[in-house]
């Protein structure tokens, strides 16, 4: 069987923003830009470093401005954000961010418990923050939420989803980022959403944001891989989920991905022994283990070593 695969693939690692905010316990500016650090170091080029949110509801991310007015050098390197809300893109642009997420979500009741707006309402404003960041030389990454699903309402409608990617692609953003939110895509719905969409970005790169709740998040990796996607959202050992999504789970792991991708021999240029060491700092802050595979396995081969 032939695979059409690509030979390099960008991952971009979003612990420090969707994995962190996911934590209840407050993690230490200090600690963050310390992990963030070390995730340079180990060769990650393109880092989300945190949401700018309300911090009554997000209190993880209260820091947003202290952790980018700290951020490490990175020649060559994206630090990103996400923003909700016009007050968000402000915020992020004040901070010093020169990229940004702006997402929405497809899903009526999940926008709702998200953002605390309408879908119909999210679009109106999501139309200002593109225009506002753009007014503010940002780079923009337009981000559609719960494009494969929604555990509250069910299926998507994909007319509506096709829409929104047709609105991003005639404004010319950055890139355009599907996200898997409630972890309901497989392999199949994978591929069919991307021969659909990949044709109206105009060039645009599409990035897939997959969360691992049924385990299927490498194996939708596999089917986007197949469809020329290159850029994938991971997140350090697994963290992460939706704090408004009713039995989330945690985005694919960077470490297992880098793996899957050195064992395809496509190229990442990902450390994952530092990655996974970042993992394990983690882990003993929050006393917490994290559902990803690879860390724990290569941490204990390089002590044989």
């Amino acid at each position: 069987m032939a695979f059409n695969l690509p030979k390099e693939v960008t991952l971009i690692e979003v612990g420090p923003r969707d994995g962190f905010q996911f934590e209840k316990k407050i993690i230490p500016t200090e600690l963050k830009v310390e992990i963030i650090s070390r995730l340079v170091d180990a060769g990650l080029k393109h880092i989300q470093v945190a949401s700018f949110v309300n911090p009554a509801r997000l209190p993880q991310m209260a820091d947003a401005e202290d952790v980018v007015g700290r951020l490490p050098e990175s020649p060559g390197g994206i630090f990103s954000g996400l923003a909700l809300n016009t007050k968000g893109v402000l915020r992020a642009h004040r901070a010093g961010l020169k990229h940004l997420e702006i997402s929405i979500s497809a899903s009526d009741t999940h926008s709702r418990k998200n953002a605390g707006l309408s879908f119909d309402q999210a679009v109106i404003q999501m139309k200002e923050m593109i225009r506002l960041a753009r007014e503010k030389s940002m780079g923009v990454r337009a981000g559609i939420q719960c494009a494969f699903g929604c555990v509250y309402e069910g299926a998507v409608s994909r007319e509506r989803i096709l829409q929104l990617v047709c609105y991003y692609s005639s404004k010319g953003v950055d890139a355009i980022a599907l996200s898997d939110t409630t972890g309901m895509a497989n392999p199949l719905s994978v591929k069919q959403m991307l021969q659909t969409l990949i044709p109206e970005c105009r060039g645009i790169p599409v990035v897939l944001h997959l969360h691992d709740t049924r385990g299927l998040g490498l194996a939708n990796v596999m089917a986007a891989l197949e469809c020329g996607v290159t850029q994938f959202d991971t997140a350090m050992a697994g963290m992460g989920g939706c704090p408004f999504v009713r039995g989330a789970a945690g985005n694919i792991a960077t470490e297992d991905t880098v793996n899957l991708m050195n064992l395809l021999g496509i190229i990442t240029g990902i450390d994952i022994v530092g990655v996974s060491k970042c993992s394990e700092r983690l882990e003993k802050f929050l006393a917490n283990k994290f559902p990803g595979k690879m860390h724990r396995l290569v941490l204990q081969e390089d002590l044989r070593l």
